[in-house]
């Protein structure tokens, strides 16, 4: 514990909110809640802490950030939207990286109904999320085949229907809209249309169909055969839908039924959506649980991901244990409810307990479905990758591969390069340029020395582990070089190799000969590629290092002109060249007119 640390732990108020542990890059480790920060942050630096998670994790520890808040339940609310934030590696996370999408009815005279990731608060509403992409569109397609829902993006309103600001479009002849735009649909008529697509996508469908089947016997009665005819269409559409909804209660009541299964890092979650006793929807939340946690701390995690702003809250939350907190989260959801809200956990044999069971085993179906697709991943590895451990003798598969490459011109702007391929693809967030700092002249190998150094001192500081293999392009004077460095800094089992460009011969610690490896092996076309990739990205950087220079000292040995102003004047023209060519006037505007004469008058004399 730093002092940085035990001064705040002094000076921690009492009040509810949310807590941030950093380590000492800046990275948020965890985040919490608290109804009492100063009682809940102290328990985590005590010397009796039993579970082993939490004390690795705090000794990570390097500083923490507070926000108070008015009460626990804003408190849980903040919490669950900095983790989705930050996703921080102590807590557990929704694997998705992208917003869940929702189907959108719009807030305007006349609604547009569509599909969305973006959420905001400007009075429409929301249905969803759909964690099956394919889902929601069988639910938009849906839609337009039984409602005449316009799918234009004009601005109708009262007003341009009367100025007869548009006119209607293909949809209209076709039968797919009843062109409200020209007013040959009231927005009351259009509005009771949308109502009743929200009756659908709240699982209402059978409610909608008793509603529609008077309203199509009335139409009979008056005479109105076509209006008759459009309604019983619409009625064998919803009932095409209602065939597709499982009775699975007797009670006819609303409830969602959340079925956990996990295992190691992995979390599945099925989510049964009931709502009038039939089983409309089924949604699925991938989850990654860093470190162990318990069963109850799952659950608690995915009601709150699910449970947006903007998603439906049933009375009844049917799952096999009390969630983590479950009073906080009955408050919570108690406040967006209808109607009074409640935890159930079924003990005995009934309906709610088979429904809990088979979501469970669906959450058990999809975990092994993430499990397979994991172990298909891992298992379609590039086959050089094969080759080339079969070709080295190496003890693993050499998943990730770092090369480092010198670059110099007689021993001016020295500089290195180091490039990563993982499962044999580059990874070019994880390339690294080095500039030769500690050796003068064209010393290749005491460059190689430093590259080396200055990498493997910083894995070694950081507790990472070496990559399966370690290249350096040259012969045997880098590899020793690398070799010698590597041990000076304790390391002891790692693989490296040298890859001389003349003859593509790959040395090997120990040995002073080349090891014979074909020439047609796609092993060594593998290490060719990332040789030069390294070179390639060793001489990019070279040339921007040299050009740079000469530039700078160019500009510089202008009387009166320092390197901030050549600076300024490289970022404003882009180019020497284009610096040399410039007029007075531009100049002028950039570094003030008698620096614009005295750069004016050297170019003229110096050509």
């Amino acid at each position: 514990m730093n002092n940085v640390i035990k001064t705040k732990l002094k000076n921690l108020p009492s009040n509810a909110g949310v807590y941030q542990f950093i380590d000492d890059k800046g990275k948020v480790l965890y985040i919490g809640k608290a109804k009492n920060l100063k009682n809940r942050v102290k328990s985590y630096f005590l010397k009796n802490l039993s579970s082993a998670k939490t004390l690795v994790m705090v000794n990570k520890v390097n500083d923490f950030e507070l926000i108070v808040t008015d009460n626990e339940i804003e408190a849980l609310v903040l919490e669950n939207n900095l983790i989705k934030q930050y996703k921080p590696r102590y807590n557990i996370n929704l694997k998705d990286d992208k917003s869940f999408p929702f189907i959108k009815v719009t807030n305007e005279p006349f609604p547009r109904i569509y599909s969305t990731r973006k959420v905001e608060r400007d009075g429409s509403r929301y249905f969803g999320p759909y964690t099956s992409v394919k889902y929601m569109k069988a639910s938009l397609r849906m839609i337009n085949q039984t409602f005449k829902i316009r799918s234009c993006k004009l601005n109708i309103t009262e007003e341009s229907v009367k100025k007869k600001n548009f006119k209607v479009c293909l949809d209209y002849h076709i039968k797919k809209c009843n062109g409200p735009c020209e007013g040959f649909e009231t927005q009351a008529e259009y509005n009771e249309m949308v109502e009743e697509v929200v009756k659908v996508l709240k699982g209402r469908t059978g409610n909608l169909v008793e509603t529609l089947t008077k309203k199509m016997e009335i139409a009979v009665e008056n005479l109105e055969f076509e209006i008759a005819a459009e309604i019983r269409d619409k009625i064998k559409n919803l009932n095409r839908i209602l065939e597709k909804q499982k009775v699975v209660s007797n009670d006819f009541t609303d409830r969602d039924v959340f079925g956990v299964s996990y295992e190691g890092n992995a979390a599945a979650c099925s989510i049964f959506i009931i709502r009038s006793g039939k089983l409309i929807s089924k949604k699925q939340l991938n989850l990654s649980v860093k470190n162990e946690a318990d069963l109850s701390e799952v659950y608690s995690s995915a009601i709150k991901f699910f449970y947006s702003e903007f998603v439906e809250i049933p009375p009844e939350i049917i799952l096999e244990t009390e969630p983590a907190d479950s009073e906080l989260l009955s408050k919570w959801l108690n406040e967006r409810c209808e109607r009074k809200f409640k935890f159930v956990v079924p003990k005995r044999a009934s309906e709610t307990l088979s429904l809990v069971k088979m979501c469970r085993q669906n959450a058990a179906l999809q975990l092994k479905e993430i499990q397979l697709q994991k172990m298909k991943k891992q298992g379609n590895l590039p086959y050089p990758l094969s080759a080339l451990k079969r070709d080295l003798t190496l003890s693993v598969l050499p998943r990730k591969i770092e090369c480092f490459d010198i670059s110099n011109i007689q021993g001016s702007d020295s500089v290195a390069s180091m490039v990563v391929f993982v499962d044999g693809k580059p990874k070019k967030s994880l390339y690294r340029k080095f500039i030769i700092k500690s050796v003068v002249g064209p010393d290749d190998f005491l460059s190689m020395r430093e590259v080396i150094d200055r990498r493997y001192s910083k894995i070694k500081e950081d507790g990472e582990l070496l990559p399966e293999l370690i290249m350096v392009d040259g012969g045997k004077g880098q590899l020793s070089s690398a070799v010698s460095v590597l041990k000076e800094l304790g390391f002891k089992n790692f693989d490296i190799i040298g890859l001389a460009k003349r003859l593509e011969e790959v040395f090997v610690p120990g040995f002073s000969d080349p090891m014979s490896i074909p020439k047609t092996s796609s092993g060594i076309k593998l290490l060719q590629q990332i040789r030069n990739e390294a070179h390639r990205f060793a001489i990019t950087f070279h040339r921007q290092r040299r050009s740079k220079r000469i530039i700078n000292s160019e500009l510089t040995s202008i009387v009166g002109v320092g390197e901030a102003t050549a600076l300024q004047l490289l970022k404003s023209f882009g180019s020497l060249k284009k610096i040399k060519n410039s007029d007075f006037n531009s100049l002028a505007e950039i570094v003030g007119k008698s620096k614009a004469n005295t750069i004016i008058r050297y170019f003229n004399e110096n050509g």
